[in-house]
């Protein structure tokens, strides 16, 4: 027969330990003036257990992206279950988060989410699912699709250039670079399954007409360009802010099928 004292005794552990969690989430959070208390407000029930200096880092990020924001409006929008919503995804996600580049993405997501006429809260909920189902480098290599032509964004790329640069698998390659580019395409692959890039496909440059693998009869693939989801998310995240840097005077993308030079990872 279960010891009922014992029972108690757990339960008791238990609701002072998750005080205990509340608390140490409100005293770290307090360091940061506006964000911080606000999402104090929300974390106890929402990470226990986890990482409390991400989501530090996370309220410090945030509070840089609403800033100029007027707080008493922010404040009220906590009556909304649909902002909660998205701020309790937020500290989840933030929670778990690996990079201080993930978790400035997060805030942008929310802080964009705020201060938009045009788009609902739900729908900055939804992109927060869409980022959390891509690792940090897909964000690297779907940042690149923003400006990718022949001689742009260089600065970009050269932060950037084991990411993007990855090269591509020939005949007689080494393992290391096989599996790199088998890799390399699954991240293209997997950001086309989520809606952010698309296909583009190689054209005979004669007749005009798609060309289909003679072995699978699918049209061939020249490349990946990205989609309008694709660039709304990396808006939404902070990432497009770049994109007149990286468009100066470059050289244009060489044609799809014609054996020249790419400008693609």
């Amino acid at each position: 027969m279960m010891d009922m004292n014992n029972n108690d005794d757990s339960k008791v552990l238990s609701t002072r330990s998750s005080d205990y969690v509340a608390s140490a989430a409100k005293a770290v959070l307090g360091a940061v003036p506006f964000a911080g208390s606000l999402l104090a407000e929300l974390a106890g029930t929402v990470i226990p257990n986890q990482r409390l200096d991400r989501v530090a880092k996370f309220a410090a990020d945030l509070e840089k992206h609403i800033a100029d924001l007027d707080q008493l409006f922010v404040r009220s929008q906590l009556t909304n279950e649909n902002f909660t919503d998205l701020l309790e995804e937020g500290i989840r996600q933030a929670a778990r988060s690996l990079s201080d580049e993930r978790r400035q993405y997060l805030a942008s997501v929310i802080a964009n989410g705020v201060r938009s006429d045009d788009v609902e809260f739900f729908e900055s909920k939804h992109l927060l699912r869409i980022l959390s189902e891509i690792n940090d480098v897909e964000v690297i290599i779907l940042r690149f699709y923003l400006v990718a032509v022949m001689g742009g964004d260089e600065s970009f790329r050269e932060k950037h250039k084991e990411i993007i640069m990855t090269q591509s698998a020939y005949l007689g390659a080494s393992q290391i670079i096989l599996d790199k580019a088998t890799l390399h395409d699954s991240y293209k692959e997997h950001l086309t399954s989520l809606g952010l890039l698309r296909h583009r496909y190689r054209t005979d440059i004669r007749t005009k007409q798609p060309e289909f693998d003679s072995f699978s009869g699918a049209p061939k693939i020249a490349g990946y360009e990205l989609t309008s989801l694709g660039r709304l998310l990396l808006r939404h995240i902070g990432l497009s802010e770049e994109e007149k840097k990286g468009q100066q005077s470059p050289a244009p993308h060489s044609s799809p099928g014609a054996g020249s030079e790419s400008a693609e990872p």
